[in-house]
């Protein structure tokens, strides 16, 4: 009969497996990111406004760059300055496709285009929300 130390030997503790998943990057993330959205977005923006889908993941991607990252222009609600094909990329849309929906969102108010690439993203989305929630930024202009 075998020792039962030789037996328990063969077996790797799960900690040990764990670890070296952890290192090695491969697989899921052990946390789960998440971005605080304001809920006057699903209670008043998504009602009034008849966004479609992509030109809301824009916004969305949009305003998570402003808000919800680290970012030196937070104050001012200026993110960083953005490729437009990475755009097309990552919310897998045409340039002509992502033109007219940045024009969309600025007829809507909810961005201003600062320069090519790089947006104001209003907090609260409207400057009437701005003004009823308190929301000012510091002048960059």
């Amino acid at each position: 009969m075998e020792d039962i130390r030789s037996v328990l030997s063969q077996f790797h503790s799960k900690k040990r497996r764990e670890d070296e998943v952890e290192k090695s990057g491969v697989g899921p993330s052990a946390v789960a990111s998440s971005s605080e959205i304001p809920d006057v977005f699903f209670d008043e923006i998504l009602q009034k406004f008849k966004l479609n889908r992509s030109e809301i993941s824009l916004l969305m991607y949009l305003y998570r760059q402003v808000w919800c990252r680290p970012n030196l222009y937070k104050s001012h609600g200026i993110g960083p300055l953005n490729s437009y094909s990475d755009l097309c990329t990552i919310l897998g849309i045409t340039p002509e496709e992502l033109g007219q929906y940045l024009r969309n969102l600025e007829k809507f108010g909810f961005i201003e285009t600062v320069r090519a690439g790089q947006y104001f993203v209003r907090k609260f989305f409207t400057e009437a929300l701005d003004k009823q929630y308190g929301q000012n930024y510091d002048e960059f202009f």
